[in-house]
């Protein structure tokens, strides 16, 4: 049942593209049904079927243990087939010795989650994480030892301490995770070892050996195809994944779109990234590829689902980048979009220090991070409030990838240029830029396309879609469906015929019925099942029932008072890494505070958020005394959860931002500031009450 399911997210029902290819060889990737979890060189074949999933990012210890199975599904919804997380050894053993797996801690309970879910899981398991945390996830004990024995305990070597240390690391977490493996049924698929690592091999081979040694027998095994190896690896013993972004929170430039960050919206023949930790490994990197690595499938585990504001560089994302960063990678010849994040989430709460990525410590200093959120302005956020843009934008793509991603992952790609690539039967197209560009456009297109469909009573090639301007985007209610491209008059030439169509009337052809979605309308539709669904909001399947969720705006009053002003400007200092540092306990001393009231009559049951809407250089909420959550401003409102808030004492403070602070404002941001009296900007511009409302449909 398990794999029927699977089968049926992500592969289409025509016949597979037969190619040749020898496969590799990782751990067991045959589940008791005898169905096996290949790796070819093209990507991912499941039960002798070519496969084009899409994977997506969450943090279980970053999203309350509650809501795990609703933001599964909603994350299933929006076309993702494959989960991966990374297990942060900071969050489960911050003191040596004493682990905790419990709440929103619990692995075990995720992992088991996604099983009845039917969602793959791959486990990011270290021992260095990075994704933003603090010391990348290296516990306080581990750094403190590496400094004071560094023989022993030198970070990312094979050290015989740290080794040993991270033997038991990997022990404990398949101690949660045993029997969920893919060989018992279960859908762990996969694992990361490391993280941004340059090797040497050496290391990359030992903590592979004490993976398997603890249990770790997964049809494949994958690592970061970044940065370049500094010496030569073993072929087919790890997958390289990669990665691209749309802008860089790390990048030491306060510019719009700094080196080559435009470089991830062109096509391609290398698959290395230029712009992914370029403050700690450069910004020029080297992007030329090896024969042997182009051998392995082009697969990513990184593209860009948004981005984090860090507090010297203020990045707002439109959502308009995660759909062209697709285009550009599965137009290159990637089989796997994978994105970092699909999902935000929220650091957890340590009275002790952050918990988040700072300049303060000795491991991955190299940005300040908010202490609380971690929202990325991902298709989904860090309450599970969607990106509209991104999330529909993406979304949409999936569709097409889940019924036709089979046929097109045994597609060469034989045309490239920067705007342009041909894989067969598709064409691609992107000449958007991130604020370069805004008005660039990204889709793709048929071209002599051979329509296989389930809907033809037998497999055969006698529709052909000699060209569209319309996008394809999935078949359903015995319709083939298309979306219309902005900017372009729909037509279709079908079988030599061009035929204009009406937007959103269905239109017959050759025997089939066809029609041509208005992109409002393709935002409102969702396929479930064999069927289109219409909502204004996520439509989402919780077992048999399809749920909607909606997102709006209460007419509920939110009481709050100025109870202290401002005591002006803070001296802002250059962190150890030569960016602006946030401010420290001392600087908060100088905020704005307001007192929020009223709270207590909203029903904390409900999932009830404050939307504040402020400007300025920082803010923060503390109920009681306890910091809640903070905001680096970007110009977009902060989201507090009311269930952290209500019965307590609650407080709003606010830092205000200077001319000539060293950091990076978007033009809009850096508009306010330029125009703020006596170039102070600080202003509460609203509080208000946001619902999120789920409901059978």
């Amino acid at each position: 049942m398990y794999l029927r399911a699977f089968l049926t997210s992500i592969l289409v029902s025509c016949a597979a593209f037969v190619v040749a290819q020898e496969t590799f060889c990782f751990g067991t990737n045959v589940n008791p049904d005898g169905v096996k979890f290949e790796v070819d060189s093209r990507g991912f074949i499941i039960g002798g079927k070519h496969v084009l999933p899409v994977m997506g990012e969450i943090h279980y210890a970053r999203v309350p243990e509650q809501e795990w199975r609703r933001e599964i599904q909603k994350m299933r919804a929006g076309g993702i087939t494959i989960i991966s997380t990374y297990v942060f050894w900071i969050h489960h053993e911050e003191e040596e010795g004493r682990w905790d797996w419990n709440g929103n801690k619990n692995l075990r309970k995720f992992v088991e989650i996604c099983q009845e879910e039917k969602m793959p899981v791959v486990l990011r398991i270290g021992p260095f994480c990075h994704g933003e945390v603090y010391q990348g996830g290296f516990p306080v004990w581990l750094t403190d030892k590496a400094q004071s024995n560094p023989q022993q305990y030198k970070l990312r070597t094979t050290a015989s301490g740290f080794m040993e240390a991270t033997k038991n690391l990997y022990q404990h977490i398949f101690a949660q995770v045993k029997g969920l493996l893919w060989k018992d049924g279960a859908p762990i698929v996969g694992v990361q070892i490391e993280n941004e690592c340059r090797g040497p091999w050496a290391y990359y081979m030992a903590l592979k050996d004490i993976a398997l040694e603890a249990g770790f027998d997964t049809p494949f095994y994958t690592r970061t195809g970044w940065p370049k190896l500094n010496g030569n690896e073993e072929f087919g013993k790890m997958l390289p994944l990669y990665g691209d972004y749309a802008d860089g929170f790390w990048d030491r430039e306060l510019t719009d779109m700094p080196g080559a960050y435009k470089d991830a919206f062109v096509m391609k023949d290398t698959r290395l990234s230029a712009v992914i930790a370029t403050e700690a490994l450069g910004t020029n990197q080297d992007t030329k590829m090896e024969a042997k690595d182009l051998s392995y499938p082009y697969l990513t585990c990184e593209l860009g689902g948004g981005m984090m504001p860090s507090y010297h560089r203020r990045i707002n994302m439109s959502g308009k980048e995660v759909k062209p960063l697709a285009i550009c990678k599965l137009g290159s010849g990637s089989n796997l979009p994978g994105y970092y994040m699909y999902h935000g989430g929220t650091n957890p709460y340590n009275p002790k220090h952050t918990m988040a990525e700072t300049q303060a410590t000795s491991v991955t200093n190299y940005n300040d991070m908010p202490h609380i959120t971690y929202d990325f302005q991902a298709m989904l956020g860090e309450m599970g409030q969607p990106n509209w843009t991104a999330w529909h934008e993406s979304r949409l793509l999936h569709q097409f990838l889940a019924d036709w991603g089979e046929e097109l992952s045994q597609m060469d790609v034989d045309t490239l240029s920067d705007h342009y690539a041909r894989r067969g039967s598709f064409e691609f197209h992107n000449d958007y830029v991130r604020i370069l560009n805004e008005e660039g456009t990204s889709y793709i297109t048929p071209r002599n396309w051979h329509l296989k469909t389930s809907t033809l009573q037998s497999f055969n090639s006698s529709i052909l879609i000699d060209w569209a301007t319309a996008e394809p985007f999935c078949q359903a209610d015995g319709i083939i469906y298309f979306i219309a491209i902005d900017g372009k008059k729909p037509q279709l030439s079908i079988n030599s015929k061009v035929i204009t169509p009406k937007l959103n009337k269905p239109f017959k052809a050759s025997g089939m019925t066809f029609c041509v979605l208005s992109r409002e309308k393709a935002y409102t539709a969702y396929k479930i099942g064999d069927k289109l669904y219409y909502s204004d909001g996520i439509l989402y399947q919780d077992g048999d029932v399809i749920m909607e969720e909606t997102w709006q705006m209460l007419p509920t009053p939110v009481n709050y008072v100025l109870t202290k002003e401002h005591g002006g400007l803070r001296n802002v200092a250059m962190g150890s890494q030569k960016v602006a540092a946030q401010p420290d306990e001392s600087d908060w001393e100088k905020a704005a505070v307001w007192t929020i009231s009223s709270l207590n009559e909203l029903n904390e049951n409900l999932n009830l958020y404050l939307h504040i809407s402020y400007q300025g250089d920082a803010a923060r909420i503390y109920a009681d005394g306890q910091l809640i959550e903070d905001n680096f401003w970007n110009g977009k409102p902060m989201l507090v959860r009311l269930s952290d808030l209500i019965g307590k004492h609650v407080e709003l403070k606010i830092l205000p931002l200077g001319k000539g602070y060293p950091i990076y404002l978007q033009a809009k941001e850096k508009e306010a500031l330029d125009k703020a009296p006596h170039g102070i900007l600080l202003s509460l511009d609203s509080i208000k009450v946001l619902q999120c409302e789920d409901r059978a449909y």
